[in-house]
């Protein structure tokens, strides 16, 4: 369990980290977010917009509790990393530009794996802890 645990939060960790960062600057509308969007061809508005709920899909995932709205963040954020792939790809970027998108990829799909496997091992500890004191009733 513990082990789980340690790699549960290194992942989610550099998740928040690396994405948050850029979430924030897209919160502000940074001039650097805000010509890569156009650079896509999206509005300027949207820029704030994802950073907001980039920030609040990264939140969800922390806080502990909430399963339904940690699926949904898990799903958001992989949904902004998608999109953000296909944008390039859809510009006709080399290839070579989607490797740094790789890694909140991996980071983020090893968080939600180990995610399931805290709650598994929760949720058995849990079970066991009912069967023992049924048992001694």
């Amino acid at each position: 369990m513990k082990r789980i645990n340690i790699i549960y939060w290194i992942c989610t960790g550099l998740v928040v980290a690396g994405i948050g960062i850029g979430s924030i600057f897209d919160t502000i509308s940074s001039t650097e977010s805000v010509q890569i969007v156009r650079n896509l061809g999206y509005p300027d508005y949207l820029v704030p917009f994802l950073g907001i709920a980039k920030i609040l899909g990264l939140v969800a995932i922390v806080v502990p509790g909430y399963p339904k709205l940690k699926e949904w963040a898990y799903a958001g954020i992989t949904f902004d990393l998608l999109g953000a792939s296909y944008s390039q790809m859809a510009l006709g970027k080399p290839l070579v530009n989607l490797i740094g998108i790789t890694i909140p990829f991996v980071l983020l799909g090893a968080s939600y794996v180990f995610y399931h496997k805290k709650l598994n091992m929760t949720k058995a500890n849990s079970d066991h802890n009912d069967n023992l004191s049924y048992k001694l009733s």
